[in-house]
């Protein structure tokens, strides 16, 4: 008597999208399998495509099949074998050479004769058309999403999907919190790492929790995504879907890219440079290397200096030493430190204010839109009226024009409130922030990166 192994194999995960769950698979073929009194040996379950060759489970019930564990398969459809063209020849190949005896179906007849594995090459070859044909229409809704202005994929970091209508939508408090990053990034002030941190703390993480990448932090600012423009397939389109970084935000993210690009290319040995101006003539500070040659004992030093480029006239200032250039700047960070108990204290008096401001804010949009509902019923009754002929047209239309326009005036009024709500709480905040860390930064030994950003956050008068 035959001996059968039972294969059920489902393509993804995803029980709520598959046809026949491998559970029920295996209560059919149960059934089956008691009705015509065959023998099964074992049972192997997969959650894999077969659009492919590479089956882990697959390749192990060919292997059984070719050292007589087995003489043939039982599965719920010749679909659920293979959709492709190497694991269904591989599979009459086996009929042909007689170590996989025979091919049981609930759901069609097979005999191991010429007609029924020429049958069997159909059903395969139906599957992989299948597939194929799928994978057509697939890639044709997305080209067709691309040209109504919708993002066909995942959604970028502050936007959401919205499987209701298959669009993208803003997600209110990751979309602010990528708007402050592009801020603090333009403003020159912080590191990527500064900007990976912030992230974290309103949800936006890699899978494990831990910060975003600095790739992924590039990846964000450089997304021509938040101004409106699509990039899939090496092709531009634009998008309809609603944009919270202005273009000139985005520009401004796009310079100061470009410019750490060139400095770490050209200058990354020096951390200073780019930093400060000549107090004496107003020029730039440039960095110069010297290495030192010590004849007696042949070693070798190097030493950075910084100095005035000179490019403004005559300017009789010497360069100083990367130590004394350092030791300077960290004097600054000492000076700007604010204790511990100042820095708690003021951060519990910035929370009570920003809930004091949140409350105020939703007061404020409360009475806006009690406001635009009480427009919307007048609206109402004025097209009444006017449909009973209890107003003439041209009352009608300017009394429309004028309710309408008031009506988009307080719309604008509960949007404006809603983007800037308690907007200084956040830069008041890294203020605060900022200040506690200063006498770490200090102290810290080769930092000299971080030193030079602490340093731009100080202000704006770098002389």
């Amino acid at each position: 008597m035959p001996r059968y192994i039972a294969y059920c194999r489902k393509s993804r995960d995803e029980a709520d999208k598959q046809v026949l769950s491998i559970e029920a698979q295996i209560a059919e073929i149960t059934e089956f399998a008691k009705r015509e009194h065959l023998d099964i040996v074992e049972f192997v379950t997969e959650s894999k495509t077969a659009k492919c060759p590479g089956r882990e489970k697959f390749g192990e019930v060919i292997k059984k099949i070719e050292h007589g564990v087995a003489d043939g398969i039982i599965a719920w459809h010749a679909d659920r074998l293979a959709r492709n063209s190497v694991d269904g020849g591989r599979l009459i190949y086996l009929l042909d050479t007689g170590k996989l005896v025979d091919l049981k179906f609930p759901t069609l007849w097979f005999e191991n004769t010429p007609q029924g594995k020429f049958m069997l090459s159909i059903a395969f070859g139906q599957s992989k058309y299948y597939v194929d044909n799928l994978s057509e229409n697939v890639k044709r809704g997305l080209r067709q999403k691309i040209r109504n202005g919708v993002w066909p994929g995942k959604a970028p970091y502050g936007y959401v999907n919205n499987p209701r209508t298959r669009g993208i939508d803003l997600e209110p408090v990751q979309s602010r919190a990528i708007k402050r990053a592009f801020q603090l990034f333009a403003s020159g002030g912080s590191t990527f790492t500064d900007l990976a941190r912030y992230l974290k703390k309103f949800g936006l993480t890699r899978k494990n929790g831990k910060p975003l990448h600095i790739a992924e932090i590039r990846q964000i600012l450089a997304n021509k995504f938040y101004i409106g423009v699509m990039h899939y397939q090496s092709e531009y389109s634009e998008g309809t879907h609603d944009q919270f970084i202005s273009k000139t935000l985005f520009k401004q993210v796009q310079e100061e890219l470009a410019r750490r690009s060139r400095t770490q290319q050209k200058s990354h040995r020096f951390d200073f440079v780019g930093l400060a101006k000549c107090g004496h003539c107003g020029a730039a500070i440039t960095a110069e290397e010297h290495i030192k040659v010590y004849k007696t004992t042949g070693r070798h030093a190097t030493y950075i200096y910084y100095r005035c480029t000179r490019k403004k006239g005559v300017c009789d200032q010497p360069a100083i030493t990367h130590a004394d250039l350092e030791t300077q700047l960290r004097q600054v960070a000492t000076d700007v430190a604010i204790p511990q108990s100042w820095g708690t204290k003021w951060q519990e008096l910035l929370t009570h204010d920003e809930q004091l401001a949140k409350l105020e804010s939703v007061a404020n949009v409360a009475t806006l839109e009690r406001e635009v509902s009480g427009i919307d019923q007048k609206l109402n009754t004025l097209l009444d009226s006017y449909l009973e002929s209890v107003v003439d047209p041209a009352t009608y239309k300017h009394k429309k024009s004028e309710l309408s326009d008031t009506k988009q005036k307080l719309v604008e009024q509960i949007t404006e409130i809603k983007d800037k709500d308690a907007e200084w709480i956040e830069p008041m905040r890294e203020l605060i922030m900022c200040a506690m860390q200063s006498h770490k930064i200090a102290r810290a030994k080769n930092n000299g990166e971080e030193l030079s950003l602490f340093a731009k956050r100080v202000g704006l008068n770098f002389f």
